[in-house]
């Protein structure tokens, strides 16, 4: 049921953004009296789920979904039919109408990708407002994994900024800090800036957690004991642990690294207790675990609910839908850094499935969560904007650069050249599609997904 729940999500989620995404090439087409042939929600090679003629225009359903197109009379696109073009243009094609008006056909797809992705983020800031790890609450600083360590940042470090520009959320921060280059935090008292070792973020990118390396430190209360061993240790709920081993624990984060020291083995773990220190010896699993859980209380000190107005929701919607475009550039520095090798944590539609969120109530039943829905389709626009925009022949963007050479040139790329380009942009999406789908194939056998 999970699964079935997330795959509906996936494929409502696409639906919409290719339909609106063709419509935007679609309705500058017809107002600028172009004639569209084929609208097409998913591709449709040798056949097609539904289809149906009204007018000029053929309407339907392909059944391979990766994405879809709306074939424009006299324009070389992925369908590669040339058959058209070989005879004298006509009025109502696009290769006989101005190059202005063909820009705006070819950047209406992305116009509209983006203007969706700033309305759905006024709508989610407006009625949902925004829930973060509020960074300036961290009154004991961050824990970090050794990883974290590795990139340059030591426990207890208050995070100030990252390359300049002041750092506020820790779900932001997290991500902006593997795409950034320098980092300011308070230590000890004093500003310290120092650059990013990116052999710490490569470390960082191998977890399956990656956002899990930076984490509120706070100290470590016990709420409740689940495993037998742990029980019969004479641990009991609010004890606040202070050492272990004889090596002062004062934060959580101190407590794992010595854990992780002492897998299979017992401690001596000394705790406060009602004001009063008392000391137990406790069995450490093969995982470094003690078999408690912790107070969580901490954690929710550090959370912020942040409401906006009508009035406020507008601009920080766009403020949002602009972050969310910076991410995605940032990303292809990781995505082409060999030393980080970025591109292999790169997902497919498979890993996109399999990571999209559902709710689970406490009988265990699976339902769609709708903020997390639109906040991904938000994110997903904004994304095949950026995609679409990227000068490869095939794309939205490739037909951008022919059509802007025309404009400043004077005159047309020559129809050979537009063919031939088309062809190899279309041959290289094909191959990066296999790529895509083959890693999620490898990571799903080498249990990485």
């Amino acid at each position: 049921m999970e699964i079935a729940i997330k795959l509906f999500q996936f494929i409502l989620s696409i639906s919409i953004l290719v339909i609106l995404h063709e419509l935007g090439h679609f309705l500058p087409a017809k107002w600028f009296k172009t004639k569209v042939e084929k609208f097409y929600l998913f591709f449709d090679p040798w056949f097609s789920l539904v289809k149906k003629k009204i007018g000029e225009t053929e309407y339907g359903i392909g059944w391979l979904p990766f994405g879809g197109y709306v074939k424009i009379a006299g324009m070389v696109d992925e369908s590669m039919d040339t058959e058209q073009l070989k005879q004298p243009a006509q009025p109502w094609e696009f290769r006989a109408k101005p190059a202005w008006q063909r820009l705006i056909i070819m950047l209406g797809g992305v116009t509209v990708n983006f203007f969706l992705a700033w309305l759905i983020y006024t709508c989610l800031s407006l009625f949902n407002g925004e829930i973060y790890t509020d960074l300036t609450k961290f009154e004991n600083g961050i824990g970090v994994t050794e990883a974290g360590k590795k990139m340059g940042f030591q426990n207890g470090d208050k995070i100030v900024s990252i390359d300049g520009k002041p750092a506020e959320r820790l779900e932001n921060a997290s991500i902006n800090i593997l795409l950034g280059d320098h980092v300011t935090v308070l230590r000890n008292g004093k500003e310290t800036t120092f650059p990013i070792n990116k052999d710490g973020v490569a470390d960082v990118l191998k977890q399956k957690e990656a956002k899990l390396y930076i984490t509120p430190r706070f100290p470590m209360m016990i709420d409740s004991l689940v495993t037998p061993s742990a029980k019969a240790s004479g641990l009991a709920k609010g004890d606040k642990v202070i050492a272990i081993n004889g090596q002062p624990t004062q934060y959580f984060d101190e407590v794992g690294t010595i854990l992780n020291q002492n897998k299979g083995k017992k401690v001596t773990i000394e705790v406060l207790r009602n004001g009063k220190p008392e000391t137990v010896s406790v069995a450490v699993d093969k995982n470094g675990k003690l078999g408690i859980l912790t107070d969580q209380k901490a954690l929710l000190n550090v959370v912020t609910n942040k409401k906006y107005s009508f009035g406020e929701a507008i601009p920080r919607g766009f403020v949002r839908t602009i972050e969310a475009l910076t991410m995605q550039v940032k990303q292809f520095k990781i995505m082409f850094n060999s030393k980080i090798q970025g591109y292999k944590n790169v997902g497919g539609p498979i890993a996109i499935v399999k990571n999209m969120p559902v709710d689970k109530d406490i009988n265990g039943n699976f339902s769609v969560n709708w903020a997390a829905f639109w906040s991904f389709t938000a994110m997903f626009s904004v994304w095949l904007a950026f995609l679409n925009l990227i000068p490869i022949p095939g794309l939205d963007g490739g037909h951008v650069i022919f059509t802007l050479y025309e404009i400043i040139v004077g005159k047309p790329v020559p129809q050979k050249v537009l063919e031939n380009a088309q062809m190899i942009g279309v041959i290289f999406l094909l191959g990066l599609m296999i790529l895509i789908f083959g890693s999620d194939i490898f990571k799903i056998f080498a249990g990485k997904l």
